[in-house]
């Protein structure tokens, strides 16, 4: 018995010795008038067990079985050992047929001693930039350079382009090392499926923004520093480029980047992708169309 119930008891107790009425009880237990007449019933039948629910010391009649908690359990430290929690409930439903709660797959996972994939931070307090109104007006591109297809395997770098208004993957690709030819190709890809920005968010990257101090001639008559190969074609297209001045100006682009190395690294370890061919294909076939109908939001205008 609890606090509440050992409350209950004494106050029956002074109830049938007179010191109280039934009235000024149920007031103080916190209930009706009738519901302390069939408190005080109980007891007078059972003693202090009509205090303590039927239920209490039972099995759930909703828990799982034990065999659907081992298949859970041998799925979750076999073949999908390095997907998070939420990744791995859906993986279960689309591939394994077992609908589960996010919720009850981490606690099956926690007591079985298996901790989380990413420790959470408490987040610092930042003013976060409300995304832009409508589809096309910014978009946020960046290239990650990573061990893609393992800690075995040799680095490459992941070139995506992200719309600020809706989340939604416009284009993304691996290529050898972050370059010209990166960014061309994901500015080819957008023009092609989407049309043309109005504007690119992107860092200070040597392909995208002239870092070097040395001004040719025609540059001092001119006035200016010829753009990169990258700023020539946001220039012949249009597209006005920003710039960012910190990581944390750009933080829905490294966002992305942080949820592609947790779940894409997962899916292709899991199809047994190690190149890069193999693996531009799976984006452009499989992985893209999946990630934006889980991830890309709705503009706030059409």
């Amino acid at each position: 018995m609890g606090q509440k119930q050992l409350q209950r008891w004494h106050l029956m107790k002074m109830v049938e010795v007179g010191k109280i009425t039934l009235k000024e009880a149920s007031e103080r237990i916190g209930v009706s008038y009738r519901q302390a007449k069939r408190i005080g019933r109980a007891i007078r039948e059972k003693g202090m067990k009509g205090l303590v629910h039927g239920n209490r010391g039972r099995p759930s009649n909703h828990r799982i079985k034990k065999s659907l908690r081992e298949k859970v359990l041998e799925l979750s430290k076999g073949v999908y050992w390095d997907f998070n929690d939420t990744h791995f409930t859906e993986k279960l439903r689309e591939c394994e047929g077992v609908a589960l709660s996010r919720e009850t797959v981490r606690k099956l996972r926690r007591e079985a001693g298996m901790g989380p994939k990413r420790r959470r931070r408490a987040p610092k307090h930042r003013k976060r930039r409300e995304r832009m109104a409508r589809e096309g007006w910014m978009v946020l591109w960046d290239g990650s350079p990573h061990r893609w297809f393992g800690p075995d395997r040799p680095p490459c770098c992941l070139m995506a382009a992200i719309d600020d208004a809706t989340g939604k993957l416009l284009a993304a690709s691996f290529f050898p090392f972050e370059g010209s030819s990166g960014y061309l190709w994901l500015l080819k890809e957008m023009v092609k499926k989407y049309g043309i920005p109005m504007i690119i968010y992107q860092d200070r990257h040597g392909a995208l923004h002239r870092n070097d101090h040395h001004w040719s001639l025609e540059e001092q008559l001119a006035g200016r520093q010829e753009p990169t190969q990258v700023g020539l074609a946001l220039e012949a297209l249009g597209i006005r480029p920003i710039p960012a001045l910190s990581p944390q100006a750009k933080g829905r682009v490294k966002r992305l980047f942080a949820t592609l190395q947790d779940r894409l690294m997962a899916k292709l370890r899991l199809k047994g992708i190690e190149t890069i061919q193999e693996a531009n294909s799976f984006l452009q076939w499989i992985f893209l169309k999946d990630f934006n109908r889980r991830f890309a939001v709705r503009p706030r205008e059409s």
